[in-house]
């Protein structure tokens, strides 16, 4: 479904160079959930956007269904079927959340499939359907809000950035639900996170350390290692 191969990216600071991710390669195989983990500033978020297309890798290569989409942008690869959720919730001015869906989903949807959707994200269709995307959200339901427009994309591989990220009310136990559902339904994900939770269900953890990968497996495999170490 998707390879990564020796994925590098560095940034200026000042002077001098960071790097960020140090010849990284990675095999997401279809149908699978991928937890994407690891300390603060080891590269998570910005593998996630490297593989959108928000960034740029050094060098490397990136292979989305055996197809080279390394030079392809945010458009085109979202075109060949990838979607990503942010951490940040973008707002949209002027732009209801049915508006939002009809965009995500690029066909006009009908009111009671866009219902559905917010539906599944534990919103009320009737309150929110014809609210605007703007700051009187909370961020809880601008969370919730981008992964119903995540889903309504219809995409083969979901991207998410930390998705527990500014959901208070809402448990974790109905968030892991929507991704234990699209497994079901045949989807690949990436979820870039740090709870035990999100981490229990995947089917393949990869722990990110210093721009590269330290270790991958299954939750059996690598959640004792987690837990050993925080020791």
């Amino acid at each position: 479904m998707l390879n990564l191969v020796d994925i590098d990216y560095e940034v200026k600071r000042g002077r001098s160079k960071m790097k960020i991710l140090d010849r990284l390669s990675l095999e997401v195989r279809p149908n699978m959930l991928t937890v994407i983990t690891g300390p603060n500033g080891s590269g998570k978020s910005t593998l996630a956007e490297i593989i959108m297309g928000v960034k740029t890798p050094n060098c490397g290569q990136i292979y989305f269904k055996d197809d080279n989409i390394t030079d392809k942008n945010i458009t085109e690869r979202a075109k060949l079927g990838i979607a990503f959720s942010f951490q940040q919730p973008v707002k949209f001015k002027g732009i209801n959340v049915y508006d939002l869906l009809n965009v995500s989903s690029g066909e006009l949807i009908s009111r009671e499939e866009a219902s559905k959707y917010l539906k599944t994200v534990g919103l009320e269709p009737e309150k929110y359907l014809l609210r605007e995307v703007n700051d009187k959200l909370s961020g809880g339901e601008l969370k919730r809000i981008e992964i119903a427009s995540v889903l309504a994309r219809k995409a083969e591989l979901l991207i998410f950035d930390e998705p527990e990220a500014g959901i208070d009310l809402w448990s974790f136990e109905d968030l892991t639900k929507i991704f234990k559902k699209l497994k079901t339904e045949k989807k690949t994900l990436i979820i870039i996170s740090h709870q035990e939770r999100i981490l229990k269900i995947a089917d393949q953890i990869v722990v990110l350390d210093a721009g590269n990968i330290k270790t991958q497996g299954t939750p059996k495999e690598i959640l004792p290692r987690i837990k050993g170490e925080k020791r």
